[in-house]
């Protein structure tokens, strides 16, 4: 064999050496790429065109983040994220608007969030790349309930009951808020509780509300894989299915539901007890399970002590109210409705329920329920205002691969 290709000569290794990081193996970089966390990769993909190239044969991880809004009274425009894998670092985004500092958040999926600015407009938001979507106003239904706005943006609303008997109402009240968007197509749909009247919803290329027949006063909704699980106010309260995957939407399932004070009579209903339920939220599982989950605050101190869930619907069919002991492999995310497996998501613990501080006087920094040990468990100590601690929320990040 000649000299000069023997494989162990220093000319043929700094032929095959790469000269800079931009000449990487091909193999090599993906492999890299697979084993960075969900902010690393973001970071990574940067560094020069062939990385972003290879990035785009991966799908990152997933990971679940923090959002902390800003106060409408400090002069600052942008949202503060956390990620429980880097602890002791925040991240700001970009200048989102004073019109945004003075909206309220609704409803997020992905990195978009719904929001309702100070005149009542709803809009969705990509908080990365800043595009901004408009939505109908709200006053244009189309319905059994007609809306009016003022002069003074309040609003006027008059409702016809299936007898035809017409009643006016002043005030407008937005309730619970769903949404789904396609990254890369933007169609979306938005699902809203108006008030105690209706529940209505938009789609790309609608410039009206359609309302939903014959369900109101909603208590709680969750939308998943095209479906809307609703259920109403009250004790026993309306419990529905619908398909979304239609033009139209498609009634799948009806029956009642004990949504309020379950736990009060069955557990806690001794006079004097310490406990009392807060709130209660519709939950849907990997497998398509519905649950219900019950937020217990200690009446002395208003603080969120601990969680109750209970089964409710599994297979096409209504459940005797199984208490849940357990959600194995699964994690909780209460604002989102929604649970996932935990090794799928990054930062996630397993058997844990991952809530918000969302509730009036429920202000504290822990954020994690774990259903074994029956603790509270602490995220991280941030420095930020009790304002933005009570309307945070976690969230499931996502940048449009490129």
């Amino acid at each position: 064999m000649e000299k000069g290709h023997e494989p162990s000569s220093p000319k043929r290794l700094r032929r095959d050496t790469p000269n800079s990081w931009s000449e990487l193996p091909l193999d090599l970089l993906t492999s890299v790429f697979e084993r960075l966390s969900f902010a690393n990769f973001h970071r990574a993909k940067f560094v020069c065109s062939f990385w972003h190239s290879a990035s785009r044969q991966i799908i990152p991880k997933q990971t679940s983040w923090l959002i902390l809004f800003p106060r409408d009274n400090d002069n600052n425009n942008s949202c503060t994220l956390f990620n429980p894998e880097e602890k002791h670092k925040l991240y700001k985004t970009k200048d989102l608007g004073e019109e945004f500092a003075k909206s309220l958040c609704k409803a997020t999926y992905g990195s978009w969030l719904l929001m309702r600015d100070p005149r009542f407009n709803l809009y969705i938001l990509n908080i990365f790349t800043r595009e901004r979507i408009n939505l109908p106003p709200v006053e244009s239904q189309l319905g059994m309930t007609k809306m009016e706005r003022t002069i003074d943006d309040c609003f006027r609303i008059i409702s016809h009951d299936h007898n035809m008997i017409s009643r006016e109402y002043i005030g407008l009240y937005i309730g619970p808020c769903v949404f789904w968007i396609d990254e890369k197509t933007k169609d979306y749909i938005v699902i809203w509780g108006l008030g105690r009247w209706s529940v209505v919803y938009s789609k790309k290329g609608d410039t009206s509300w359609n309302q939903i027949p014959e369900i109101s006063d909603c208590c709680d909704m969750v939308y998943k894989d095209y479906k809307l699980y609703f259920s109403g106010s009250g004790y026993q309260c309306d419990f529905r299915i619908f398909d979304f995957s239609r033009e139209t939407p498609q009634q799948t399932f009806q029956g009642i539901v004990i949504m309020q004070g379950l736990i009060l009579n069955h557990r806690h209903g001794q006079p004097g007890y310490s406990h009392c339920t807060v709130s209660t939220k519709l939950v849907v599982t990997v497998n398509g399970d519905v649950l219900k989950v019950d937020r217990i605050w200690e009446r002395k101190t208003r603080i969120c002590r601990f969680f109750d869930v209970y089964k409710v619907y599994s297979s096409e069919s209504l459940k005797n109210y199984e208490k849940v002991e357990s959600l194995g492999d699964e994690a909780m995310l209460l604002d989102l409705g929604i649970t996932v497996l935990a090794n799928d998501i990054e930062g996630l613990k397993r058997n844990c329920i991952y809530f918000s501080g969302s509730l009036e006087n429920i202000i504290h920094d822990k954020f994690i329920f774990n259903i074994e040990t029956q603790k509270m468990e602490r995220v991280h100590k941030l420095d930020c205002s009790s304002a933005q601690l009570s309307s945070a929320r976690w969230f499931l990040p996502s940048f449009t691969q490129t």
